[in-house]
């Protein structure tokens, strides 16, 4: 700490900016950590109860209780979809579905675009983890290398360059250096293990869509 406020302007705002960095980050970690957490374990409950019912409406009736699972956002949009053409194919008892080939492909696309919505949600904030943990340890190494250069300075101006001169200075940049990596390492860390767990969510959304649709076909070839 005595090092800290004994540095420079310019260290110290480099050191504020990092400490900015850091606080974000671990905002967002711990976001993220219960964000992911959430949508597995949902997902998982979803999925076995998805199997177990009988009846789209009957699932459509207890998505609620998976509000945090991805999957119930593809069920909703695929579902919607295929009322829709169960409606417009003159069908309101909503257990038949319709046999037009352009029907399907509604519902494949309207699950696309869920997917797609559900992976920029999971996503969102990765970005900032990713860029505190490539530029922290760069906007530390500026600090050093000013601190090191007002070290130098200073021993212009003294005209001495011993141990006593030359170590609170050297000190005072080094630890721009250290506040950089403190806050990169974490961020790199938390960045690659929420982009492996969202893959892992991506995949089982990419599943259910090709078992959606497969149901839909399977009650297509039935009629």
């Amino acid at each position: 700490m005595a090092i800290i406020l004994g540095a420079g302007i310019i260290v110290k705002l480099v050191l504020l900016l990092l400490l900015s960095f850091s606080v974000v980050s671990w905002g967002i970690i711990l976001f993220k950590f219960f964000q992911v957490q959430r949508a597995k374990s949902e997902s998982e409950r979803f999925m076995d109860f998805f199997w177990k019912s009988k009846r789209f409406d009957a699932i459509a009736s207890q998505v609620d209780r998976f509000a945090n699972s991805p999957l119930t956002v593809l069920f909703n949009e695929g579902y919607s979809e295929l009322k829709k053409v169960v409606e417009s194919d003159g069908k309101s008892d909503g257990s038949a579905l319709s046999t037009d080939l352009g029907g399907v492909e509604n519902v494949s696309r309207a699950l696309r675009r869920a997917t797609n919505s559900e992976i920029t949600r999971l996503e969102k904030y990765l970005t900032f983890l990713a860029t505190t943990g490539s530029t922290s340890p760069f906007i530390g190494l500026f600090g050093t290398v000013w601190g090191i250069m007002t070290a130098f300075e200073g021993i212009g101006k003294t005209g001495s360059a011993s141990l006593a001169v030359v170590a609170p200075g050297i000190a005072e940049a080094l630890i721009a250096t250290a506040i950089g990596l403190v806050a990169a390492i974490p961020a790199v860390m938390a960045y690659n293990h929420f982009q492996h767990k969202i893959r892992v969510l991506i995949n089982e959304m990419d599943s259910f869509s090709t078992e959606f649709l497969n149901i839909v076909q399977r009650n297509i070839a039935g009629k």
